[in-house]
């Protein structure tokens, strides 16, 4: 379950409740709710969870099974969340390599965070399908199907879908860090 991962890796790294509570602004008593599977975190508050303990987001979604380098479509790990408007989808087989590629589906009006984040790397963003608006830094930019943006992940950034039907795009993502 994630809430077992995210205790064992809050372990393997040393660090107490509280202490991840200071590194993440979440309360102890949430994270301690999120360990027991009492309750399931938002993505911003994965986001500030994994960031904390140093792993890609999808590091508590990665099973140990045997590496192949085929990802079959129904064996994708997916991200999504209860109440969400928003499914991530890892395309790589793990996050072991330089880089992640990975897919999102936004519904309209839906962004992939609340506030711009940064995390280290560079990422190349292709729209599959619907319109996107993309922060990075000071600057927006506006890209509709077919159009793809490359930025440097250190610069905050945030990707909203605003178009009429669901925005669908593909990250490559070096070194993963989503």
């Amino acid at each position: 379950m994630l809430g077992e991962r995210i205790r064992a890796k809050r372990k393997e790294r040393g660090k107490s409740l509280s202490e991840l509570s200071q590194l993440t602004g979440l309360t102890a008593s949430f994270l301690s709710q999120v360990e027991r599977d009492v309750t399931e975190p938002s993505i911003t508050s994965l986001r500030k969870i994994a960031r904390a303990l140093d792993v890609p987001i999808f590091y508590f979604l990665l099973d140990t099974e045997e590496y192949s380098p085929v990802v079959r479509s129904e064996d994708r790990k997916v991200l999504k969340f209860p109440q969400s408007h928003l499914t991530f989808e890892l395309l790589t087989p793990d996050l072991s390599r330089q880089m992640e590629l990975m897919m999102a589906t936004l519904e309209p009006d839906i962004s992939t965070c609340d506030e711009p984040l940064a995390h280290p790397g560079e990422e190349c963003t292709f729209v599959l399908q619907g319109e996107m608006e993309i922060q990075v830094g000071e600057d927006i930019y506006h890209l509709k199907e077919g159009d793809s943006i490359y930025y440097y992940c250190a610069i905050l950034h945030k990707i909203t879908s605003v178009g009429k039907k669901d925005l669908v795009f593909i990250s490559a993502i070096t070194p993963p860090a989503f």
